[in-house]
């Protein structure tokens, strides 16, 4: 009796927190916590209020309450626990497991960009904060795989961002991974038009979504917080500033499934790293550490894992803080130089993509992944 008492009387005092203080510093987190069809246990209560204290208040500095003081200790205890974790990250994983919790049931987060009528995604997270737009991939479960839905939520992201109030816009991802690549069940779910039809759309969309990075007007920073496959690594050739942090990897395992390179990556990344390398990664499905992509340009800079959203993020912030237009101006006259040429990589690549899709060859390698898959 005393253990539920104790429970309830927790869920009280975290409901009544959750009133006052969330509607004045995270009002949109706040509905969706409200929204919640599924009471999300004690723990997960104390782990959201301790994030919430760290991201505004910092490390935890007050007395413990009294051991006969079971509510105020639990909280402050969980507070404590987080140590000396910088207020953005403490920010950034209340974010997250809100989200986390929200997606699990089912729903979506509205993003809100500053100065737009706010969105639906069912894939990502997009918020806009100190004149940073971030995008932030949400499958956390599925290592950020790339899904059709996931494409066409990515464009009309990157479109509602390029034209908001904010400077920077930044992708990452949620959980462990930054993303890996294809969701390879895109490939089996073959329409009524047989595998041509298929293609021909999945050719479409990977145009559609490589364009909208070629196009996008201001400047465009990724913050790989762990290993990128395919599609997310070929990308970051469009980007102008690649963090990462040390854990990350970098790999394109295009040959091996039977396809060809994308993202224009064909031309950025012989451009970026010379032949030599580009074929290492693009032929021979070479996966390269955080510090080898480093050293080979396409990563700007890695940071230890420990401190790499802290870092990254004050480094950000300050860059925000530049005018804006001379920023989008000198990206803009910048891309001018090549923007035809990238369109026309673009579409080359995706018309030899393609043909790959449709061939027996790329099939058979993709059925050989799934049953290696099944296997373990």
């Amino acid at each position: 009796m005393k253990q539920l008492s104790f429970s309830l009387s927790l869920s009280a005092s975290f409901c009544s927190f959750n009133t006052n203080n969330y509607l004045t510093s995270y009002p949109h987190l706040n509905r969706l916590m409200s929204s919640l069809k599924q009471d999300p246990g004690n723990d997960v209560k104390l782990k959201i209020y301790a994030l919430f204290k760290q991201s505004t208040l910092g490390p935890c500095t007050t007395p413990r309450p009294g051991m006969l003081d079971f509510i105020n200790k639990a909280k402050w205890d969980a507070w404590k626990a987080l140590g000396e974790t910088p207020q953005e990250d403490a920010r950034q994983q209340y974010c997250d497991l809100i989200g986390s919790l929200v997606s699990a049931e089912g729903g979506s987060v509205a993003a809100k960009p500053s100065g737009s009528a706010s969105a639906q995604y069912e894939t990502l997270l997009v918020t806009t904060e100190d004149k940073i737009t971030t995008i932030k991939l949400n499958r956390p479960a599925k290592k950020n795989a790339i899904t059709t839905v996931m494409y066409d939520e990515i464009v009309t992201a990157l479109e509602q961002a390029g034209k908001d109030n904010s400077v920077l816009t930044v992708f990452t991802g949620a959980g462990d991974f930054y993303c890996s690549g294809n969701d390879l069940t895109n490939f089996t779910k073959i329409p009524d038009g047989g595998v041509e039809l298929m293609a021909k759309q999945a050719g479409e969309l990977l145009r559609k979504y490589v364009k909208a990075y070629i196009d996008f007007p201001k400047p465009l920073v990724a913050v790989v917080n762990g290993p990128a496959v395919g599609i997310s690594v070929t990308a970051l050739g469009l980007f102008d500033l690649v963090y990462a942090t040390e854990r990350a990897t970098f790999h394109t395992p295009f040959s091996q499934l039977g396809q060809s390179a994308e993202g224009c990556s064909s031309y950025t990344f012989p451009k970026i790293m010379g032949n030599a390398k580009a074929s290492e990664m693009l032929l021979f499905n070479k996966k390269l550490t955080a510090a080898q992509a480093c050293d080979f340009g396409l990563v700007t800079e890695v940071f230890p894992d420990s401190s790499f959203n802290s870092e990254v993020w004050t480094r950000l912030k300050s860059y925000a803080a530049l005018p804006p237009n001379s920023l989008a101006l000198s990206k803009q006259l910048i891309r001018s130089t090549e923007r035809e040429r990238l369109h026309a990589v673009n579409d080359a690549e995706v018309e030899l993509l393609v043909e790959r899709w449709t061939s027996d060859e790329c099939f058979t390698a993709i059925m050989n992944f799934f049953q290696s898959k099944a296997k373990l």
